[in-house]
């Protein structure tokens, strides 16, 4: 079940420091600054609950992220069922027993934090994804039972997830294992089946949706139909990223944030308060730092000799640049708006903690690059 290691003696302390990827790294600490910052102009300019709450969460994250990536990528593998058992166990909890607020039962009070199990599983279902077809030969991915595990295995947190409610997250959910079933090697045909099984399915799915999720997808057709209710938020965010312009506003000079004509704008719609003040200048260079991020995670899977480390990474990757680009999409009127955070930017410590987790597995894979797994 463990490693065999492709070098002689085991790697001392200092190698392990050297073999980090600072590039990674980064990328990282500059997304965390500039969140922060972000933060605290959310609040007008003044360090209140959110820019220091945010400030404590990053820094506390970040720290663990080094921690957990001198851990082996064999020893993610031998838990990978595990943690993806306990994360569904933490789904069932907040399902039946979590704190409710806004209509949704999504958390658990631990105290000192309220947990949301349902973006751990966005990076349990990579781990335990990765873990299977690390198993399974390459022959045997698209045989019928190549095929019906992970779909049963994916369908069961998204059920649970949906029932909380929470459309948003099961779709990034869904999105997180598809991906990773992709990159497995299964055959194009059967993801064109589901497609047509999907638009076939529509009508009936549809109307399973809570009211409020179908007012969201009429709106993301129409956002005047309801300029003061539904279609608010996104006309708001739409007329903030424009008056950018190029330049932006200025810090701390953003109109639509600072006379709070954009609600939410520290969580899902960060991007949209970044956007007016910095403009299309500030959001290109925010845009190439993640991209910088993504193709390090891609660099790092395309390095490590282990099959589980290549397919996680390849598959965190994907998922990072799924949830860019869905926050992004959703803020610019693109999509309907689910509920997507913009990865550290956006202010929600089981987000930001989902996030370091996958990035310490990444930065293990880059420590341990020649390691095998059995």
């Amino acid at each position: 079940m463990y490693s065999k290691l492709s070098f002689t003696g085991e790697l001392t302390f200092f190698q392990k420091l050297r073999s980090l990827d600072y590039w990674l790294l980064f990328c990282v600490l500059l997304l965390g600054i500039i969140s922060t910052i972000s933060m605290y102009s959310s609040e007008g300019g003044q360090i209140l609950y959110y820019t220091k709450s945010h400030f404590i969460r990053f820094s506390v994250f970040f720290l663990l992220m080094l921690v957990l990536s001198f851990l082996r990528p064999s020893f993610w593998h031998a838990i990978g069922y595990l943690f993806f058992f306990i994360v569904m166990v933490l789904l069932v909890v907040a399902s039946f027993y979590g704190v409710k607020a806004s209509g949704s039962q999504r958390w658990i009070n631990l105290y000192f934090v309220n947990l949301q199990p349902s973006e751990l599983m966005k990076i349990a279902i990579i781990v335990c994804f990765a873990k299977y077809y690390h198993r399974i030969q390459i022959t045997n991915v698209n045989t019928l039972q190549g095929l019906l595990i992970p779909i049963v295995i994916l369908i069961i947190p998204i059920v649970f997830v949906l029932s909380q409610p929470d459309l948003g997250t099961s779709i990034l959910i869904a999105l997180s294992g598809i991906a990773v079933v992709w990159l497995s090697g299964v055959k194009i045909k059967y993801f064109f089946y589901s497609f047509l099984s999907l638009i076939i399915t529509a009508p009936f799915i549809i109307s399973l949706l809570k009211p409020y999720q179908k007012i969201r997808i009429l709106t993301f057709f129409n956002p005047e139909r309801d300029p003061l209710g539904a279609g608010y938020q996104i006309i708001q965010s739409k007329i903030a990223i424009g008056s950018g312009g190029i330049y932006g506003k200025g810090f701390l000079k953003g109109t639509q944030s600072y006379l709070e004509f954009l609600p939410e704008k520290h969580t899902d719609f960060i991007f949209t308060l970044f956007s007016e003040e910095h403009g299309f200048v500030g959001s290109f260079i925010l845009l190439i730092i993640y991209a910088i991020l993504i193709f390090r995670i891609i660099s790092i899977g395309a390095l490590s000799r282990s099959f589980f480390g290549k397919l996680f990474c390849y598959g965190f990757g994907t998922s990072i640049f799924i949830y860019i680009v869905v926050n992004m999409a959703m803020v610019l009127g693109m999509v309907p708006i689910v509920g997507s955070p913009l990865p550290i930017m956006s202010y929600g410590g089981s987000s930001m903690l989902a996030t370091m987790i996958g990035l310490a597995i990444v930065m293990g894979c880059r420590i341990y690059n020649k390691e095998l797994i059995a």
